[in-house]
């Protein structure tokens, strides 16, 4: 074969496909700019509508995604290559891939399903995976939170969506609970007006749903113990619960209430 031959069979290839090559370059030229511009319309339209900061990102990542699929599909299909072929190698990767990815896949599906039933929200502070935080994000594959000293915390959808969690902020109201010991010997009455003054002189503490209670939970090694239990307003609870604690504390050294601690006798008997 020489050079003439070569150059025949390669302006032939070019006349055949150049047309094909450039219009797919023009095509995916284009179109990327077209998915740019349709998904900061898409951004702007979410931010308009007001809708949940949870599905936000997850919503964004996902249109781009799709777009971003056809528009490599419209190119090669441009480009020549035959639809039939590129569906049954893709369905191959496709397989192959999600055997190999199926944790990932499986991250996904919790993912969609967190955005759908709503266990959680972003700002709302969780206790799941063995760890408690605020959630910062919701992304397709991960649950962001922070924890109250700061720390990012990583948690993978796939066993978020399935196992147990705690949501601290879907009610209003929550019931802080305390338990204070006294001496044996110590007058219960006196204790129990000592909590209740302290009680009614926080404004925090609320009547609704139940007002609230002390009395007397049990009759221990060493001490006889107050059950104190009342309602507050979720955004109140730790401070509340600091607070009221350092109040008692204070509260029994000055009405001379004793506050037990654990303690042993010890008897020595002298044998001959």
């Amino acid at each position: 074969m020489n050079t003439e031959t070569l150059l025949t069979q390669a302006r032939e290839i070019l006349i055949a496909y150049g047309p094909r090559l450039l219009g797919a370059i023009v095509v995916w030229i284009i179109g990327s700019w077209l998915i740019k511009l349709i998904s900061g319309g898409f951004s702007r339209m979410m931010d308009k509508r007001e809708l949940d900061e949870s599905l936000k990102p997850f919503l964004r990542s996902l249109v781009s995604i799709l777009l971003k699929v056809m528009l490599v599909i419209s190119v090669l299909t441009m480009a020549g290559m035959e639809m039939t072929s590129f569906i049954a190698i893709l369905g191959a990767a496709g397989l192959a891939v999600g055997l190999a990815l199926s944790g990932t896949l499986q991250n996904f599906a919790g993912g969609v399903m967190i955005l759908i039933f709503k266990p959680f929200k972003v700002g709302d502070l969780v206790e799941a995976g063995g760890y408690t935080g605020t959630v910062k994000a919701i992304q397709i594959f991960n649950t962001i939170l922070t924890t109250p000293d700061n720390k990012t915390i990583i948690i993978p959808n796939g066993g978020l969506s399935t196992s147990s969690m705690v949501n601290f902020s879907t009610e209003p109201l929550r019931r802080v609970d305390f338990t204070f010991g006294i001496g044996y010997g110590d007058r219960t009455e006196q204790a129990r007006d000592v909590l209740m003054k302290l009680i009614r002189e926080d404004d925090r503490i609320l009547n609704e749903p139940a007002e609230p209670m002390v009395a007397v939970s049990a009759l221990a090694d060493s001490s006889v113990n107050f059950a104190v239990r009342v309602w507050v307003k979720s955004a109140d609870y730790w401070r509340v619960f600091f607070d009221t604690n350092e109040k008692v504390y204070n509260a029994f050294n000055r009405e001379g209430i004793n506050i037990p601690f654990p303690q042993m006798d010890v008897h020595l008997h002298k044998t001959d």
